[in-house]
C-alpha cells in the first residue's frame, strides 16, 4: 500500500469490521475472534481481512462460516460508513502468522538441543593433535640464530 489514502482506509475498514463483530454481528458460531490486518488493493475494489481464533479446529471452521454468512452486512457497512462509490469486496483469511510462530519456535528449541548436545560431547572431548596446533620458534632455533649474528660480526 504505498498510496496514503489506500492505508487509511484499510485502517477505517479494521476498524469497522471489529466494531461490527462485536457489536452487530450476533451470529453464535462466532468464536474468540481477532482482526489482525485488513489490506486494500491500490482501487480499493478488494480488501482482504487476517483474522484469528482462538480454540480448536471445529471453533475455526465455525467462526469462517460465520464470516462467510455475514460478509454481505459487513460490505454494506462498511461502504456506507465510509461513504464509498464501490464498497470494497472482502474476503477473510485466517492468519497464519500464529502457525508461523509455532514453527520458528520448534525449529529454535530443536538448535538448541542440537547445541546441548555439541557441548556434552565437547565437555570430555581431547585434541587430535597437539594443544597448541600454532608453530611457534624453537627455543634451539633462537640460539642457532644468535650463533650466526656473532659469525657474521667476527667476520666468518
Amino acid at each position: 500500500m504505498a498510496n496514503p489514502r489506500v492505508a487509511k482506509l484499510a485502517d477505517q475498514i479494521h476498524v469497522i469490521v471489529a466494531e461490527m463483530l462485536e457489536r452487530r454481528v450476533k451470529d453464535p458460531r462466532l468464536g474468540f475472534l481477532t482482526i489482525t490486518d485488513v489490506r486494500l488493493t491500490g482501487d480499493s475494489r478488494d480488501a482482504t481481512i487476517f483474522y484469528t481464533v482462538l480454540g480448536g479446529q471445529t471453533d475455526l471452521a465455525a467462526t469462517a462460516a460465520a464470516l462467510e454468512s455475514a460478509k454481505g452486512l459487513i460490505r454494506s457497512t462498511v461502504g456506507k460508513r465510509l461513504g464509498l462509490r464501490f464498497a470494497p469486496t472482502l474476503t477473510f483469511v485466517l492468519d497464519a502468522t500464529e502457525e508461523q510462530a509455532r514453527t520458528i519456535e520448534e525449529a529454535l528449541a530443536r538448535a538448541a538441543s542440537s547445541d546441548q548436545e555439541v557441548a556434552a560431547r565437547a565437555a570430555g572431548a581431547q585434541y587430535a593433535g597437539e594443544p597448541d596446533p600454532y608453530r611457534r620458534p624453537h627455543e634451539d632455533d633462537d640460539e642457532l640464530d644468535e650463533d650466526a649474528e656473532g659469525a657474521d660480526e667476527l667476520g666468518r
